[in-house]
């Protein structure tokens, strides 16, 4: 069974949080929901999540299939400027796992240098020019390249999920949960 750490930070975006816990769930796979900080994280839209722990308490050893970054403002600011998430994303693809980020989240996967020579998606106008130098810039709904999946916004946060579930667990799952919602 497949593993994926969801990273919240106070200001997520809770409909890409929550899309991607409920299709990954769905997908029977496992899902551990870390916040930055102690106890209850609030979204940008007041919505409050109690994370599983705080990501302070997941050993940085811990193993994960997928690390996956929602976006929001100011929770990616809140995720990009934490050293320890940073450490914790270079060593997931120096290691040949997966990291994905939606909306603004992009920002994350910059600071920690994993963009470059890349493909990626990101909500329009998160990402300064500078922040994306390196990277080839696209306006799909879901960019994957390699190990990093990027996606554009709350609009697309289904067929976000759905990819990440293509890709740890193959085509016949993710048709099958997507069957499954009917769209």
């Amino acid at each position: 069974m497949s593993h994926a750490l969801i990273v919240l930070a106070p200001g997520f975006e809770e409909l890409e949080a929550v899309t991607v816990i409920d299709l990954l769930r769905r997908a029977q796979i496992k899902v551990t929901v870390a916040g930055l900080l102690d106890g209850p994280i609030t979204g940008s839209r007041q919505t409050v999540i109690l994370p599983d722990q705080p990501l302070s308490q997941i050993d940085q050893d811990a193993i994960f299939d997928l690390i996956v970054l929602p976006g929001g403002l100011p929770g990616a600011d809140h995720l990009r400027d934490d050293e320890g998430l940073i450490r914790r994303l270079q060593a997931q693809v120096e290691a040949g796992r997966r990291v994905a980020a939606i909306c603004a989240a992009p920002k994350v996967l910059a600071r920690a240098g994993l963009i470059t020579g890349k493909r990626i998606t990101h909500y329009p106008g998160a990402l300064s020019a500078q922040e994306t130098a390196g990277a080839t810039v696209t306006a799909s709904a879901v960019e994957v390249d390699g190990l990093i999946t990027t996606s554009r916004g709350p609009g697309t946060a289904m067929d976000f999920a759905l990819s990440l579930i293509e890709q740890l667990e193959g085509t016949a799952r993710r048709n099958e949960v997507e069957q499954g919602l009917v769209r």
